[in-house]
């Protein structure tokens, strides 16, 4: 991957590479430090210098405050819960240095023991301040060294207020996206991190017995590992399903979207058909199950296809079954392939009114001339759905279609309020609908297993990513995104 530099030689784009880059930041950053005032160099050490050598006092004690607050954390490491901050973190991240805690005879008194869990975290927060600590300097470095070019043209450096009012109006997309990243790094970036860490230790709720402890290590991979060999913690049961539910899984995400894909696509068409009457009827009763939270519309379902509902209880009353159905393998050891059959169709009834309403914008968006050229050339109805209408649909809703393949297979609302991951499999968690993601959902919370919902969160990531990028960066919608043929 690389930047574009247009005006190139010849009139073409050459692109510049990752480490072409990284080189002339290096670059600049000497440059800034040998043509630098007095003040920018002292920018380099202690931050503000080279603003308060300009008269820029209000940028120079923000970046002196900056710098302050985070080396004081850095020097001091305050603790919460035991657990320091700073330079302490970073030396408590390989989880050697951890104490069991307990009753203390010199004292008298029980001693909490470490938080592995806490030394983890604290660590990245820490990492991630030294991060942001180094974004800071160099801002505070290129704004001195911008005061020295605003000098050296004979331009006055700018004053607080007036970037505050350019951060107001030239600047402001900068305003605007700062909290966004922020909160990114903080609610998605840091939890990410943290959960990637836990799958390479030991962190394994059931084995942590002792009163006060919550201790754990680092073991490598040996939790990716035991997924194929069957080895450590949950191993066994890792290596005899983990690919039963992956293939399930893909069969499932297969089913899901192209059913309702096509569905919509046919419902689409016949409801925006010349001539039909009531159209605004049909639109009404399948947006209804959109209007509906997909929650009730699934739990009613459920009850309606259980064990002991209406369905079972109606077949049961005029004699056409003796014993209740299982719909959706609830309590039935007999019925996973039905179960599953029964979710692909359930899914088709939530899932198909979002396509038909967003193919019908794109029908009645295609140009009528292709269909009256392809009537004049003698194309049959069938002919002008598979050579124009299918392929502009296709070419429009391909983001869609991919996007919607990858929200199946983290469709948890679906399965686990449905069937539970029912039908169950004596000694295994992972029951026969269970989805990867349903299954993590049990491994960590009724289990407690952490490190291993980690692994299988890991390997949930890598298929969709994988799929993801492969099949847009090879669609039409991304390789075409102006024209269509």
């Amino acid at each position: 991957m690389g930047s574009k530099v247009k005006n190139a030689p010849g009139g073409k784009e050459n692109k510049i590479g990752f480490f072409e880059r990284i080189g002339k930041a290096f670059s600049n950053f000497g440059k800034r430090f040998v043509d630098g005032s007095i003040g920018t160099k002292l920018s380099h050490f202690i931050f503000g210098a080279g603003n308060f050598y300009h008269k820029q006092y209000i940028k120079g004690a923000i970046f002196l405050l900056i710098q302050a607050a985070i080396l004081a954390l850095m020097i001091f490491c305050p603790t919460i819960n035991n657990t320091p901050y700073g330079w302490k973190a970073l030396a408590n991240l390989p989880l050697t240095n951890v104490s069991k805690g307990g009753f203390d005879p010199a004292t008298g008194e029980f001693t909490t023991g470490s938080d592995c869990k806490l030394m983890i975290l604290f660590g990245f927060v820490t990492i991630a301040v030294i991060i942001i600590y180094f974004i800071v300097w160099n801002l505070n470095i290129a704004s001195s060294y911008k005061a020295d070019m605003d000098r050296k043209v004979g331009k006055k450096p700018t004053t607080f207020k007036e970037d505050l009012k350019d951060l107001l109006d030239g600047k402001f997309h900068v305003l605007m996206l700062t909290p966004t990243c922020i909160a990114a790094a903080v609610f998605t970036i840091l939890p990410t991190a943290f959960m990637i860490a836990l799958a390479f230790t030991t962190y394994n709720q059931q084995d942590m017995n002792e009163i006060g402890t919550n201790l754990f290590g680092w073991n490598g991979l040996q939790n990716f590992t035991s997924v194929f060999t069957g080895e450590g913690s949950l191993g066994v049961e890792i290596k005899n399903r983990f690919l039963p539910v992956l293939g399930w899984t893909f069969i499932w995400a297969i089913f899901a979207t192209l059913t309702c894909y096509f569905g919509g696509i046919i419902l689409a068409l016949l409801i925006n058909k010349k001539g039909l009457k009531g159209k605004k009827i049909f639109r009404t009763v399948f947006i209804m199950t959109i209007a509906v939270p997909q929650f009730i519309s699934l739990l009613a379902v459920r009850n309606l296809l259980g064990e002991y509902g209406p369905v079972n209880a109606l077949l049961q009353n005029i004699g056409l079954i003796d014993k209740p159905i299982g719909f959706l393998g609830l309590d039935m050891k007999d019925s996973e392939i039905l179960a599953k059959v029964m979710v692909i169709v359930i899914n088709m009834w939530v899932g198909i009114p979002y396509t038909m309403l967003m193919t019908s914008g794109i029908l009645m968006n295609i140009p009528s001339d292709l269909y009256e050229a392809a009537r004049v050339d003698g194309a049959s109805t069938m002919k002008m759905f598979f050579k124009i209408t299918l392929p502009y649909v296709f070419f429009i809703t391909t983001p869609y279609l991919i996007s919607s393949f990858v929200g199946n297979i983290n469709s948890f609302n679906t399965i686990y309020l449905l069937t539970g991951g029912g039908p169950t499999h004596l000694g295994y968690q992972a029951g026969g609908t269970d989805l990867l993601v349903t299954w993590l959902y049990k491994v960590t919370i009724d289990q407690g297993s952490y490190n291993t919902g980690a692994v299988i969160g890991i390997f949930t990531f890598i298929i969709t990513a994988t799929i993801t990028l492969i099949t847009y960066r090879r669609s039409k919608a991304y390789n075409e995104e102006d024209t269509f043929q």
